[in-house]
């Protein structure tokens, strides 16, 4: 039977141990990386001989050999492909009318005008009427109950007992309870005991039904509820605070429920909390037939489409974050850059394309932070490797447009660009093409970039010098064009604009005030600490002390409302709460922070975080933890509990999956609000639609049906910077 340690309550011991860990203001640098339970998916390739077949019923024996039953004819999992079972030479080919798991563990099977098992010798035998019995349940005691067209009946002691049928119609299999079998007839469960066919419960929509001791869940169309066995009187009432409603199979475990639906599989644990899985990150098809209990936790779900695994495998946090770098290097690298891949096939890395983006330069600069924390915290030489490559794209990046300090978003080989066409002039050498319009997304991603690969990789004054003239590069044509990024028709870029005249028009209200004042200053600053020039130093003092922008950086966050009437050429300011806003700031605060020109620009800094970290932190981004941890703070202040559960509960899978949450009756949606949040619950990162930090996390749907797939590097960063502040071990 599955272990506590290895179910998925063992969730919540993790966040219960690391509360403990808190309330003991724990001595340790950091908190300990034990193995956790990481969930995963494995599905079953199909062969051949089941094409087009119709699945039915799922048997697990005492081995753990995984049967199944189909129109086409008994099923078996071989390492990890259903094909139709032959090993059997009497039975091969004989089409099974049911299979279950019966006394011993054995797996027995009904045909036509016998029931028989190989197990204890292929003794268990029962020659019957043809035709009579199309199902079978085995008692724990070798008695067999069969039910079907010709009636009901105890096969015990080599004979056949026929018993009264109740009228009506068969609803789904037979069940058997250590000696006792139950069925579902008409909206009605019945009990049978060696020679009595006693109705217990009447319900309505009964589906399926599932035993814990003395109690019978009962699965219907609309939840379940719990009955005793013996008298069916209600121990729990009807549960419709669920995942998904119309159960169609329940596996009890020790620790909760596992329920099938057709809208996926959920676990309710003890305490009542539900992890739900769905989507094709999780399952073949959402539609589930039958479920049932695998080696230690696993559980086997059978659908409409396939057979799928759900395995928990003890991983650390340093082991996931293995998982990934690998995932990253084996397919992710294009030219340096952390690409995303397309797949022309949902879901099948075989089909993938590397593609540019629109950030390429952004989500690389996390990807080469990422490394660069990771090589300071442990050394890794493969690491500082990585880092150094991508930066040497960031470089190209610089290098190829001619333009003097002004970062293209990405490039590509001439005539395999993928996103945006319109905006890719050649390179002047005609081999190549780059791309335009460079964001101040960008911007805030080399800053951040440039600046923990000074701190975390450079150890030479060459190296040093490397980056300081990457980075001064950029700064100075930022300069140059009055606190903005010219593009190649001589004009700024639509976001690339940091001066007064652009940021002081916004009101407090506006988030772009605060966000833009804080990015050009930390550019400034940084651009100070590594080339030593006076020139960055003074014109932060300059947009200081005549242009406010200290005060702008230090607005309240509470101040940021919805506040119409502001357009930046065509394009509405003030509607809604910008995310990706959210990370910039972040990103933006570890520089601001690290490089203040003094230590009471820092404490203010530090202040500002917090009042932005207060704002944020229901999120549970372990970016926005780290970075405030960054600034001192205790673990009880910077919620290691909600950072850890994050990255413990990150999915493996990163294919962007059509995930769809808006139809559980267990959370509770919002009306439409500024911030854009669509539930008051807050859903673990493998529960919602795959997305980087920049999403919003309390959306309910998402996904492209499985064209995209994410690199991780929103995993690594935020591990790797907190192995780096020593607040992970």
């Amino acid at each position: 039977m599955p272990s506590i340690l290895d179910s998925p309550v063992c969730r919540g011991l993790t966040g219960m141990f690391v509360a403990a860990l808190i309330a003991g203001q724990c001595a340790r640098a950091g908190l300990p990386d034990f193995a956790f339970p990481q969930d995963s998916s494995v599905k079953s390739a199909i062969n051949p001989d089941l094409k087009g077949a119709v699945f039915q019923r799922l048997a697990i024996n005492k081995d753990f050999i995984v049967y199944g039953l189909s129109d086409k004819g008994v099923m078996r999992l071989f390492d990890n492909t259903l094909a139709l079972d032959k090993s059997f030479r009497p039975l091969s080919g004989k089409q099974a009318l049911d299979l279950c798991s019966g006394r011993g563990g054995n797996l027995y099977y009904l045909y036509d005008a016998l029931f028989l098992s190989n197990g204890d010798a292929g003794r268990p035998l029962g020659v019957l009427q043809p035709g009579r019995f199309q199902q079978i349940a085995v008692a724990d005691d070798g008695s067999v109950f069969l039910a079907g067209g010709g009636g009901i009946g105890i096969f015990r002691n080599g004979k056949l007992h026929d018993l009264e049928s109740p009228a009506g119609t068969l609803i789904g299999p037979l069940y058997s309870h250590r000696s006792e079998f139950f069925f579902v007839m008409q909206d009605a469960v019945f009990r049978v005991t060696a020679s009595k066919v006693t109705p217990i419960f009447a319900g309505r929509d009964i589906t399926a039904l599932a035993f814990r001791g003395d109690q019978v869940i009962v699965g219907t169309k609309d939840g379940f509820l719990g009955i005793e066995s013996r008298t069916g009187h209600t121990t729990f009432p009807l549960q419709t605070n669920l995942p998904s409603l119309h159960i169609t199979c329940l596996l009890p475990t020790p620790n909760g429920l596992w329920a099938g639906t057709t809208k996926g599989v959920f676990f309710q644990s003890r305490e009542g909390t539900n992890s739900y899985y769905a989507s094709r990150r999780w399952l073949s098809d959402d539609h589930v037939i039958d479920i049932q209990a695998g080696p230690a936790s696993d559980v086997f779900v059978l659908t409409r489409n396939g057979l799928d695994r759900i395995q928990y495998r003890p991983m650390t946090l340093a082991q996931k974050a293995g998982f990934y770098e690998a995932k990253i290097r084996q397919r992710h690298i294009r030219y340096g850059f952390c690409s995303e891949l397309r797949l022309s096939s949902p879901g099948d890395p075989t089909s993938a394309e590397m593609i540019d983006t629109d950030n390429d330069g952004s989500w690389s600069n996390y990807y080469m932070a990422s490394q660069a924390f990771h090589f300071a915290a442990n050394g890794d030489k493969q690491a500082r490797s990585n880092a150094w490559e991508t930066f040497t794209a960031m470089e190209r990046l610089e290098s190829i447009n001619g333009l003097g300090g002004f970062p293209s978003r990405t490039f590509e080989r001439a005539g395999f660009k993928y996103s945006d066409p319109d905006r890719w002039p050649p390179s002047k050498d005609g081999l190549w093409e780059w791309k335009a319009t460079t964001s101040s997304d960008e911007i805030a991603a080399h800053t951040f970039g440039c600046a923990v690969m000074f701190e975390c990789v450079a150890r030479s004054p060459q190296e040093r010098q490397r980056i300081a003239v990457f980075f001064d590069k950029i700064m100075t044509h930022i300069l140059r064009n009055n606190l903005t990024l010219l593009d190649r028709d001589g004009k700024p870029t639509l976001w690339g604009r940091w001066n007064p005249e652009y940021v002081n028009r916004y009101p407090p209200t506006l988030f772009d005030r605060r966000l833009n004042s804080a990015e050009i200053i930390a550019s400034l600053q940084l651009a100070f600490k590594i080339t030593g020039k006076e020139l960055y130093r003074e014109k932060a003092g300059d947009l200081f002390d005549k242009h406010g922008y200290l005060q702008n950086i230090m607005s309240p966050m509470r101040h940021i409302a919805q506040t119409p009437g502001f357009v930046h050429e065509g394009h509405t300011m003030g509607d809604e709460w910008n995310h990706s806003d959210d990370l910039l700031a972040f990103i933006t605060y570890w520089v601001l922070h690290r490089t203040a020109f003094d230590e009471d620009l820092k404490a203010r800094y530090a202040e500002a975080i917090k009042d932005h970290f207060e704002i944020e932190k229901h999120e549970r981004c372990p970016i926005w933890n780290f970075v405030y941890a960054s600034t001192g703070k205790t673990i009880k202040d910077w919620g290691a509990d909600q950072a850890l559960w994050t990255l413990r509960r990150f999915p493996l899978d990163l294919v962007s999956w059509r995930v769809e949450n808006s139809g559980r009756s267990d959370i509770t949606r919002l009306a439409g609000n500024f911030r854009g949040q669509q539930m008051l619950d807050f859903l673990a990162p493998c529960e919602r639609p795959i997305s980087r930090w920049n999403g919003q996390p309390f959306v309910l749907d998402g996904g492209d049906g499985g064209s995209t797939e994410f690199a991780g590097d929103e995993f690594l960063l935020p591990y790797w910077m907190g192995r780096y502040l020593r607040l992970i071990d």
